[in-house]
């Protein structure tokens, strides 16, 4: 796995070992910042179930200015934190362009709710074997205050699930499939 462009391109990432953890494929996150390419210099991103760190790392390679790493496993964390380290990306502080939060996903969006941040990108990809996590995140974050009007949500999801066309405020305006994986895009 690696960085695909932008200030980091080619360097390597670690990734989870086990099954636990299904990082994103180099091609679909190529695919995914082909779309977005556009809007990531400057924005705030939310990695929910971050496993690797490798979408917010290549946001951050990208441009953007502030990268949520939200991730439950503390296998994973640690992973994502040796990431960010053999990079030098500083994580922690308020001006720091990461911040590794070590929580459950839910727990963690009222947290940051709760500082008043608002995302422009929010990326989510629970296991496929936790399918309820879909419905339950996109429903949370449709009634939330971390979504402004420019904000976009995508979701990566299996070929053979469909999280839904909408939740609450949030509506699903695009889909974009890639061998067995699918990215959902919303927007309010």
């Amino acid at each position: 796995m690696r960085v695909i462009a932008g200030k980091y391109r080619s360097r390597k990432l670690t990734a989870p070992e086990g099954v636990a953890t299904r990082p994103t494929t180099d091609r679909l996150r190529e695919t995914l910042f082909n779309v977005v390419a556009a809007s990531a210099a400057g924005s705030i991103w939310l990695d929910l179930f971050a496993g690797s760190g490798a979408i917010g790392i290549e946001a951050l390679s990208r441009g953007a200015a502030r990268v949520y790493f939200v991730e439950q496993s503390s296998r994973a964390v640690r992973v994502i934190r040796k990431n960010l380290e053999s990079l030098g990306i500083s994580e922690g502080g308020k001006d720091e362009p990461a911040e590794v939060i070590e929580r459950e996903c839910i727990a963690a969006l009222r947290l940051l709710q709760s500082r008043g941040v608002t995302c422009d990108f929010c990326f989510l990809d629970p296991p496929y074997r936790k399918m309820g996590d879909y419905e339950q995140v996109l429903s949370f974050l449709s009634a939330s205050s971390l979504l402004t009007p420019a904000s976009r949500v995508i979701a990566e999801h299996d070929k053979h699930f469909d999280p839904g066309d909408t939740f609450g405020r949030l509506h699903r305006y695009r889909t974009l499939r890639q061998g067995d994986a699918v990215l959902s895009f919303y927007r309010v």
